[in-house]
């Protein structure tokens, strides 16, 4: 039966092995139960026909040995009353009986494990189920922890980044305000050497002031030629 070797895998399968192998925890949970869920609604209605199947068996068994008991009776009945041939008979059919019950009897054997193993099947999707069901809170919580620390890991490296970024700013800056003052420095050294130039050209360039002794001297001798 197909669905006996399908279930077998589900029987054998690890759940903790699937979820590590899983690249989403979370997602794989439901799925999964998911999934469980869906097989166990199959392998409940299998079981039932299953079942049905093994009852139906026993109980075509159950006839058959009635019958086989029947002829054995009804032979030793035709025995006492002296008819030999009609109790051939009845021994014959009992003999066939007796070859249908031993097929009988290997069907309802078939039946009764095939039975036992869907029952097993049974079983262990509802305990994975309970199982995955009772963790799935605390599996999620811990997926969302992980996310939560990979997002700061992320967010620590462009951090750095940025540190390194500013650092190379600060770098520049420190050289563009060295070129700054060097710059300052040059202008102040050749605003120092035109002013130089320009006081010594100042000099030069003054009208003469008038002589205070001469402009005296010329007074007195205007006063003198009045008197």
């Amino acid at each position: 039966m197909s669905i006996l070797k399908r279930f077998k895998d589900i029987m054998s399968s690890n759940i903790h092995a699937l979820l590590d192998k899983a690249e989403d925890p979370e997602k794989m949970i439901d799925q999964y139960l998911r999934n469980l869920n869906n097989d166990l609604g199959k392998v409940k209605s299998e079981t039932a026909t299953i079942m049905a199947e093994e009852q139906r068996v026993k109980r075509e068994w159950h006839e058959c040995q009635a019958d086989v008991e029947k002829m054995q009776n009804y032979a030793i009945k035709a025995l006492e009353a002296d008819n030999e041939a009609d109790a051939r008979k009845f021994l014959e059919r009992k003999a066939n009986l007796e070859q249908k019950e031993q097929e009988l009897q290997s069907a309802v054997d078939i039946a009764a494990t095939n039975t036992s193993q869907m029952r097993q099947m049974h079983d262990k999707l509802v305990k994975d189920i309970n199982e995955l069901e009772s963790r799935r809170a605390l599996l999620k919580g811990k997926a969302a922890v992980a996310k939560t620390q990979k997002r700061m890991n992320e967010i620590g490296q462009s951090v750095q980044g940025a540190n390194a970024s500013k650092s190379a700013f600060d770098q520049m800056e420190d050289k563009i305000n060295q070129s700054l003052d060097e710059a300052q420095a040059m202008a102040e050294l050749n605003r120092s050497s035109n002013d130089d130039i320009d006081d010594l050209t100042a000099k030069y360039d003054k009208p003469a002031g008038k002589n205070i002794d001469d402009e005296l001297a010329a007074l007195k001798q205007q006063i003198s030629k009045k008197e």
